[in-house]
């Protein structure tokens, strides 16, 4: 058996207090503990997640990484290997807070479209009775009372806390969408509810590119099917052997696509001391300062055009 040093339980101690970590947020906590950059010492980084790995397995848990299926980023969290989600949800929430996580993910899972998300509004309608046994459904009575009386404002309450401890998550939309805890802890929920994989890395495909040939159920990440046109020019369906609509990437242009959002925000960040620099400039030299809007005016079109362009690949 492997005893773990004070730095092994460091980076439990900081995945269990704070949650599934972004990669970036992990590799700097443990940087900041051993001294070395996971980026450079790999073999090393590995070697401490199989020693805490093995400790774990003890309590049936488990340190896994994985990727958030919204923004493509991988993410660390401990995870919990007993398969029943009492055992998951029951240390905080309720029975009906539990049941209307399930008619939510449910709902997300069995989308053919793959968008990976609900509105809030049909988040908020999600019925409690659906989640118990079609016997029990067919009898009011047997609806237990604390189902029955799960407020709208109940709902909304219980929204807000799966968001905050990362069950569920908010999308830039607004739609209520799987949150990273879920992607890491319901693997096997997804595999027994028939979730159909992505084709590149056998993750389910709750947020997903779906096939646009009719009865064809194949998915591909957007993340993964980037990845995958980066390395071919030409990438037809397994299923159907249709090809794909996002078009053709090249490495060259994703690294182009980078450096323009980059730039953007780098823009958007100056832009007002750039513009009072550009007044006071005003009164001294008129000449100078119609050349600089000039200039201006140039690089603006310029990065309009860049900007719109890796849209369109992204799009």
């Amino acid at each position: 058996m492997v005893s773990l040093s004070w730095k092994h339980h460091t980076l439990i101690q900081a995945l269990i207090s704070r949650g599934p970590l972004k990669e970036r947020e992990f590799y700097s906590i443990f940087t900041g503990v051993t001294g070395r950059n996971p980026g450079t010492v790999k073999k090393h980084f590995d070697k401490y997640l199989l020693e805490i790995n093995k400790e774990l397995s003890y309590v049936h848990f488990e340190l896994k990484a994985c990727r958030d299926q919204y923004d493509g980023q991988v993410c660390y969290g401990v995870v919990n290997n007993v398969s029943d989600d009492q055992s998951k949800l029951g240390t905080k929430y309720s029975v009906p807070q539990i049941a209307f996580f399930k008619g939510i993910i449910e709902a997300i899972a069995q989308d053919e479209a793959a968008q990976g998300c609900i509105s809030g509004f049909d988040a908020l309608n999600i019925r409690l009775e659906n989640q118990i046994s079609s016997e029990a459904s067919s009898s009011q009575q047997q609806v237990p009372a604390a189902f029955k009386n799960f407020s709208m404002s109940q709902k909304e309450k219980t929204l807000d806390e799966l968001v905050r401890d990362k069950w569920l998550c908010r999308t830039r939309e607004g739609n209520i969408g799987l949150g990273i805890r879920s992607l890491l802890d319901l693997r096997s929920w997804f595999r027994n509810s028939a979730v159909p994989p992505c084709e590149v890395c056998n993750e389910a495909g709750v947020k997903a590119d779906v096939c646009p040939s009719e009865g064809c159920a194949v998915r591909i990440h957007k993340y993964c099917l980037k990845q995958l046109l980066s390395q071919r020019d030409d990438k037809r369906c397994s299923g159907c052997g249709k090809q794909w609509p996002l078009g053709k990437v090249t490495k060259a242009e994703a690294v182009e696509e980078a450096m323009n959002d980059e730039e953007e925000n780098e823009t958007q960040a100056t832009g007002p001391k750039s513009k009072r620099r550009r007044q006071h400039r005003s009164h001294e030299d008129p000449t100078e300062n119609s050349a600089s809007q000039a200039s201006l005016a140039s690089t603006s079109g310029a990065n309009a055009r860049r900007v719109t362009r890796s849209t369109a690949h992204l799009r």
